[in-house]
């Protein structure tokens, strides 16, 4: 053994040690409890940043803990490859999607293993090759063929410049994110994906899953967001025709003084078709990006349509308007307006002039000023006809049966998901194996036919367009159901989905003859996966859906996909600028700036290095490239070594909060392993321990193997239970000062330390595996650290022959005093009175009860 700590040397060493070995490839073992762990896979941008080394890690430490616990371990890796992002860089560079994309895997690979992750590297998938896609593509056509997919026009956001859909997140002041041009409203022919098939289960699972943090499940419930309302229809007047609406607060109908129509409404295209200004209205609407949860802040606009309703209770006429604040997606694309009741009907109202008719009073008579804003909450019916009087609850089921018996509406349940729209109008995904027969239709594309192959050598031009929809060596084809000429679609799948089954393949890769094989079965589900808390509603929800339909169409059994989830924190660093005199900020690398801090560590004063004036402290935030504020994975590694960023990343906060970078914790991280690399090395120097004899040992030999067995209790239960990587670092560190402070040279307290290094060295193995390895050779043994199990617990070293106690006289502490944890009550109090210090705090007064609380103190009551 070496005397100085170096991993640059020996890192690589350890890692090719397991790369030889093959030592984190599995197989199905059924005499094995296996363990799935699995970290969301990452787009191939082309390097690492913080996020990444954070999230993989808390993966890795929980992987190689379970197998130290004697499971069958799987932690596989792959790549989220298809998306606009390699589409805009490749525009950018001048290359094709598909070189940019794997030469960053390349990268990304090595640098992953530079973290000396415990991957089985066999299992690697990338989503942008066909024998990953062709799977879908099968399974879309089996979905087809069941009738969980359709085609229909949607209102999508539609970039005129790079001639795609855009997720309203691309849409920026509404213009689109690469290109700048003004978003457009467009109705396209979208494919879908029935979820709403499965809302109901959807959401009854959420409750059976207490291995979710609360956070994610209710932000699924909310997104799903099932309600109960009445189906309700308000006639034409002048027409046969019925506008049909949902409504929640059946008990508010009374007060509709208005109904509102999405402008891409049936009723509100056929009323512009005579009204000019309408018809401007409507297209003006189509430059707003379509997002539900814009609508609540953005300024209402609207215009008549000249149409009236008759109220199906009152038969009293009300108009319908059209509002850029109702969504065609959501519903029927009309909404009752009760503006005394609703807050966005309310402010449309006060722009346009419409009544506002208050029928809902609280029910603690307090008075409701509507100039101010509109009263939301239940209460009791006014004004109301035949319902006055009732509170909420009741005039919901009356209003209801009422409308019920009238034929005018029904109960219903409703859900704000939506189905799942899949098409993308871009080149670098999946192509949808649909083709198109003037005669047949839309057909799929048989299985023997698949996959349909992505062409991967294509040129962009300046149109920015799908190369593809100017391919016809790719989209013609012939139909086939009846050989005549047909078109292949050139839309491509969203990349939700191939991000919703791909911890799925990872079970058998290798399946040429299946989308899945029997070795799902003993694998699935995922028993920990790890992730941020973005992806908790559209990628979680999307793979939970996709987990259903694999279930019901006979590849798993089970029912969810993740039994456990784990939300990792951001990582957050300073900030620094100045602004600059056309406007905006200079941000600088916190590498590139000299700080001086308090005792306390608040900022002083910040200077750039390069010129020695002042910068200004923008705070902490996530890291990012706007803000310049990235460290580079990589250069950490090669200054500090893997193991010191893995440590310092799972000693800076609890995985699930967010964690600050800083430079001088990452060097106490190196410390601590130099310390503990150095009392190895001058331990094995003297030579090797004795075997340990246990019922020799003092009480400072008793003491430390306490120490260590408690530490090994707390440790293991911060890893397995609590996932609190924090404060079993911290632990870790607690025992390695006490190992330091313990001096005993003689053979069994040699044999002591040798036992209590041990145990620091196995409970670190799962955070900084590359020291752990070597140092538990030169502990003196054989096997690899990797291959030894956790240590177990001996009780016998837990038991505490000797207590200190503390004694307090009126609640203050006085002394303390040893006793043998045999020791009686009455022994004990007799004791603590006769302690020399205490006395003194006695002297003068009468002792009237001596309380013990067994374990821990003595509380004397005197006066």
């Amino acid at each position: 053994m070496q005397e100085q700590y170096q991993h640059k040397s020996l890192e690589p060493e350890v890692q090719q040690f397991w790369e030889q070995h093959h030592t984190f490839e599995v197989t199905e073992d059924p005499d094995k409890e296996k363990y799935y762990c699995l970290s969301m896979f990452p787009y191939p941008s082309g390097v690492l940043h913080m996020g990444h080394v954070r999230n993989y890690t808390i993966g890795d430490v929980i992987a190689r803990f379970q197998r130290m616990q004697g499971k069958n371990v799987l932690q596989p890796m792959g790549w989220d490859a298809f998306g606009l992002p390699a589409e805009n860089a490749a525009i950018k560079n001048n290359t094709a999607p598909a070189a940019w994309t794997y030469k960053n895997i390349d990268y990304m690979r090595t640098q992953l293993k530079s973290m000396g992750l415990g991957i089985d590297w066999s299992r690697e998938i990338a989503t942008c090759t066909p024998e990953y896609y062709r799977w879908e593509q099968w399974f879309f056509t089996q979905l087809y063929e069941k009738g969980l997919v359709y085609r229909k026009k949607s209102t999508v956001n539609w970039d005129p410049v790079d001639q795609t859909v855009l997720a309203n997140e691309q849409v920026i002041d509404g213009r689109g994110w690469r290109s700048g041009a003004l978003i457009e409203q467009r109705e396209i022919d979208q494919w879908f994906l029935k979820i709403t098939a499965y809302a109901d289960e959807l959401l009854e699972e959420i409750g059976k899953m207490p291995g979710w943090p609360q956070q994610v499940c209710t932000m699924q419930e909310n997104w799903i967001g099932r309600s109960e309302g009445i189906e309700l229809e308000f006639g034409l007047v002048g027409s046969d025709n019925k506008l049909s609406v949902f409504t929640t607060r059946p008990d508010t109908l009374m007060g509709v003084t208005y109904v509102a129509v999405a402008a891409q409404h049936p009723l509100a295209l056929k009323a512009a078709a005579t009204k000019p200004e309408l018809a401007a209205f409507i297209e003006e609407c189509k430059l707003v990006k379509v997002a539900e949860a814009d609508m609540a802040t953005m300024e209402k606009k609207g215009m008549a349509t000249g149409v009236m309703t008759q109220h199906p209770i009152t038969g009293a006429s009300v108009p319908v308007m059209v509002a850029n604040f109702v969504l065609m997606s959501y519903g029927s694309g009309a909404v009752m307006a009760v503006p005394a009741h609703d807050q966005r009907d309310w402010e449309f109202a006060h722009v346009y002039g419409l009544p506002i008719k208050q029928v809902i009073a609280p029910a603690d008579g307090a008075e409701v000023d509507l100039n101010v804003a509109a009263f939301t909450d239940k209460g009791v019916l006014v004004d109301s006809g035949d319902f006055t009087g009732l509170n909420s609850g009741d005039a919901f089921n009356a209003i209801a049966d009422y409308l019920s018996e009238k034929g005018k509406g029904r109960r219903r349940v409703n859900f704000r998901l939506r189905d799942w729209g899949v098409s993308r109008q871009r080149y670098w995904g999946c192509p949808i194996p649909i083709i198109y027969c003037d005669d047949c239709g839309a057909v799929p594309v048989p299985e023997k036919d698949l996959p349909v192959v992505l062409p991967e050598d294509v040129t962009f031009d300046e149109t920015g367009g799908s190369p593809i929809k100017r391919m016809p060596e790719f989209y013609e084809t012939t139909c086939p159901t009846c050989g005549k000429p047909a078109t292949r679609e050139t839309d491509t799948f969203d990349t939700f989905f191939e991000s919703s089954w791909y911890y799925a393949r990872y079970t058998c890769p290798d399946s040429n003859e299946a989308m899945l094989d029997s070795r799902a079965n003993y694998w699935l589900p995922v028993d920990q996966y790890i992730g941020g808390i973005e992806h908790a509603i559209l990628h979680l929800l999307y793979s939970r859906f996709f987990h259903k339909l694999m279930r019901d169409n006979g590849l798993v059994d089970s029912d969810e996909p993740f039994t456990q989830l784990l939300t990792q924190g951001m990582v957050l660093a300073d900030t620094f600028y100045r602004e600059k005199d056309t406007g905006g900020q200079d941000w600088f690398q916190p590498t590139a700036v000299n700080v001086m801090r308090d005792e306390k560590g608040r900022l002083l004063s910040a200077t750039l290095m390069a010129d020695g004036l002042p910068v200004q402290s923008g705070g902490i935030t996530k890291m990012s490239k706007s803000k310049n504020n990235g460290v580079d994975p990589q250069e950490m590694i090669e200054k500090y070594g893997a193991d010191t960023l893995r440590l310092f990343s799972m000693f800076a906060a609890p995985p699930d909060q967010s964690m600050e970078w800083s430079d001088s914790g990452v060097e106490g991280a190196q410390r601590f392993l130099r310390r503990l690399w150095k009392q190895v090395f001058e331990h094995v120097s003297s030579g090797v321990a004795a075997p340990l004899d246990t019922t020799t040992l003092d009480d400072t030999q008793q003491a430390l193997r306490r120490k260590v067995y408690q530490s090994v209790q707390k440790v293991g239960d911060d890893m397995a239970r609590r996932h609190t990587f924090n404060t079993a670092v911290a632990a870790n560190m607690e025992l390695l000062n006490d190992i330091a402070r313990f001096a005993d040279e003689s053979a069994t307290g040699r044999a002591v330390r040798q036992e209590a290094l041990e145990k620091v060295v196995l409970m670190l193995a799962p955070i900084t595996p590359h020291i752990s390895h070597v140092l538990w050779q030169a502990l003196g043994h054989d096997e690899a650290v990797i291959d030894t199990r956790w240590p177990a617990i001996d009780e016998s070293a837990l038991v505490q022959n000797t207590l200190e106690l503390i004694v307090q006289v009126n609640g203050k502490v006085r002394g303390k005093v040893q006793i043998n944890a045999s020791t009686g009550d009455e022994e004990i109090k007799a004791t603590a009175l006769a302690n020399e210090n205490v006395q003194k705090f006695l002297d003068g007064l009468t002792v009237q009860k001596v309380i013990v609380v067994k374990g821990r103190l003595v509380n004397i009551v005197a006066n």
